[in-house]
């Protein structure tokens, strides 16, 4: 079986889940995986480089993308014509990007069935760019299988109408393996290191945090980090403030990120609002503990996970669960296997899509 993983975003999760999907798939037998991201992905510039059989040229900046669509038309009928060689049976768009409309286009024209993993059904508060949402719903509305990694987004898909008759496929998040597994927490022998990282966005509940930390008060067995981009907020401004917390507002490149989780004991997801958390999936990988506030699929997605501690999104809730975690950490047991969590999640998805979309077996 022939299939193409596609996702056109430049940094972010979004490069790295498709490059781990096309990865589970190749190693699939029977399966042929091919995978496409954006030339420009800050993932293809750094070491060790997927393999990437389709690198695209999307932009570098919004006006780029703008000038890029302009032209959509043409440069779809050339990437159709560089499809049909490929014999494809299926693709899947691993995230929603910009230039989302030109490969479906292509697809169309090359007769291949694709299907798209919707990561947010809704935006977040202070998230995405201009037409993100929009652009979304039309890849997903012209889709001919939606894919959800939590029952909440699956939910607001019927919601809002976009699975409508189509095959809406469950999955999960694996893990996402950044380099080994590092030492285990509290193996320094000093505070316990907590990490909060991400985009510094009003959704992550920085207020939360801030506030939930100052009733813990100043202490010597523990220390934070605040690690992501985002605007400057009186939330940062609080955190700044407290002892022991220091704040980072920068952009962490993907080579920066496996010795961020490796400084770390447990990371702390103080969120109002979450569909799932590519942060947590690299987390467990990384085995580490987590505390979460139980919202939106964040809920779903560590149910079941032995290292992560839920809370409801108060700050008194989640510095009552904090102090359970500096007083009495769990266990950590060995590291599960990341690449076969990817190859068994690239297997589950393979026979839902032979089953719904009657994709020949090869």
């Amino acid at each position: 079986m022939n299939i193409l993983i596609w996702q056109w975003g430049r940094r972010g999760a979004g490069p790295r889940y498709a490059a781990e999907l096309a990865e589970g798939f190749r190693a699939l037998p029977g399966v042929h995986a091919q995978l496409s991201l954006s030339a420009q992905s800050e993932i293809l510039q750094g070491a060790p480089r997927p393999v990437c059989e389709l690198p695209f040229r999307t932009y570098d900046s919004l006006a780029g993308a703008a000038g890029r669509a302009l032209v959509a038309p043409l440069i779809a009928l050339r990437l159709a014509a560089r499809l049909r060689p490929m014999r494809l049976d299926a693709a899947i768009c691993a995230m929603p990007a910009a230039l989302d409309l030109v490969m479906t286009a292509a697809l169309r024209r090359a007769g291949v069935p694709y299907a798209v993993v919707v990561h947010d059904a809704d935006l977040h508060p202070g998230d995405g760019w201009p037409l993100q949402i929009t652009l979304q719903r039309r890849t997903a509305r012209q889709a001919d299988a939606l894919v959800a990694l939590t029952p909440h987004v699956a939910n607001r898909l019927r919601e809002q109408g976009l699975a409508g008759r189509k095959p809406l496929i469950m999955t999960s998040h694996p893990p996402f393996a950044f380099g080994p597994v590092p030492p285990p927490p509290l193996a320094h022998g000093g505070p316990l290191r907590l990490l909060s990282f991400g985009r510094l966005l009003p959704y992550k509940g920085l207020d939360l945090l801030a506030d939930a930390l100052r009733r813990i008060g100043a202490r010597g067995d523990l220390e934070v980090r605040v690690a992501g981009s985002g605007p400057e907020s009186a939330s940062l401004a609080e955190l700044r403030a407290l002892p022991n917390v220091r704040v980072e507002n920068r952009w962490v490149p993907e080579s920066e990120v496996g010795s961020l989780l490796a400084w770390a004991d447990a990371l702390v997801l103080s969120h109002r609002e979450a569909s799932q958390s590519g942060v947590a999936a690299a987390a467990i990988a990384a085995r580490r503990w987590l505390v979460a506030t139980r919202v939106g699929g964040i809920g779903e997605q560590l149910r079941d996970e032995p290292l992560a501690w839920l809370c409801d999104p108060t700050s008194e809730s989640l510095s009552a669960t904090l102090l359970r975690l500096l007083e009495s950490p769990p266990p950590v047991r060995e590291a599960a296997d990341p690449k076969r969590a990817w190859r068994a999640a690239a297997g589950s998805l393979l026979d839902d899509l032979r089953r719904l979309l009657l994709v020949p077996r090869r």
